[in-house]
């Protein structure tokens, strides 16, 4: 099984990387992420569930890039179209919102996304967005390339990542629906993500296409990952290891380890809600202030962690 091109061991390797207790190869058992941070060091990202249309997820985008004037790089790979020049339609709502200084960056080829020519627009970048396709297209084209370098070159200097859709599941470290035939397999032929959000998976369109329940095979398999699916127009805006809920609809949680209420398999956030990425912790807002909505510890017939 290819794994982004580089295999599944590649993939072990990327999700370890939220610290030693991560479990390989989809192992019984579920630890808490610790102080081991899993958003960016520097730099933020906005990542949306498909179909946006909220102007103001655009205006937070373009604010976290360095304002109307920021240089922004838009890469629309995903979409699969043969060609993207500067009439793509993946940059009227950046125009919309007032950007002006945007640039269409766009291969399939990862020989050229290596060549110091290519990158040039991304060392000026403030930001960075990916519309929506499917997001296996930019694991071939740019995993393990100088473009993927430059990508986290924007984040380091401060910058904004963002992406709708299947640009929304690339930023996580496990690629869910990556399968090059259908995006109905949620673990396919594809499975290494950018991983700007360490031992996370992301998925998108959660409620419009009824896929709340789908991210639970994710969970079994990979037990210690995050599951994070985000409904159309929402997004969520991570800084550091501090994600808010933007927008109208619903953020679902999956943690192998907690839930909160009732303890179901997954629970939902909405608008304002925040979420701490390294302690996994809900918080929502209330009248004294940010109060910490109580989890519920899984346990499996043994009564280990599930």
């Amino acid at each position: 099984m290819r794994v982004g091109g580089r295999g599944r061991p590649a993939l072990l390797a990327v999700l370890s990387a939220v610290g030693a207790e991560m479990v390989a190869g989809g192992a019984a058992g579920s630890t808490a992420l610790g102080a081991q941070e899993v958003g960016p060091e520097n730099g933020s990202l906005v990542i949306v569930g498909g179909a946006l249309r909220d102007p103001e997820i655009v205006r937070r985008f373009i604010e976290l890039a360095g304002g109307p004037e920021a240089p922004i790089v838009v890469i629309p790979t995903a979409g699969g179209a043969e060609a993207y020049g500067p009439d793509c339609r993946c940059l009227e709502l950046l125009r919309a919102s007032g950007a002006v200084d945007l640039t269409v960056l766009h291969s399939y080829d990862p020989a050229e996304a290596d060549t110091e020519a290519f990158v040039e627009p991304l060392r000026r970048a403030g930001g960075v967005w990916f519309p929506g396709g499917r997001q296996w297209r930019l694991a071939d084209a740019y995993l393990g390339t100088r473009t993927e370098r430059e990508l986290w070159g924007v984040l380091e200097r401060g910058g904004a990542i963002g992406g709708t859709s299947a640009g929304a599941s690339i930023q996580g470290s496990l690629l869910v629906r990556g399968d090059s035939r259908t995006n109905t397999i949620m673990l396919g032929d594809h499975l290494e993500g950018f991983g700007y959000l360490r031992g996370v998976g992301i998925d998108q369109h959660l409620i419009r296409r009824n896929r709340q329940f789908d991210m639970l095979e994710v969970i079994e398999a990979y037990p210690e990952v995050l599951g994070i699916g985000i409904d159309e127009n929402t997004a969520v805006i991570v800084e550091g290891d501090d994600m808010t809920v933007l927008g109208a609809g619903v953020v679902a949680i999956y943690d192998a380890g907690a839930g909160i209420d009732s303890g179901g398999d997954f629970y939902f956030l909405s608008g304002g809600d925040r979420f701490d990425l390294s302690t996994r912790t809900p918080y929502r807002e209330g009248r004294s202030g940010w109060v910490e909505l109580e989890r519920v510890e899984r346990r499996d017939e043994s009564g280990g962690g599930r």
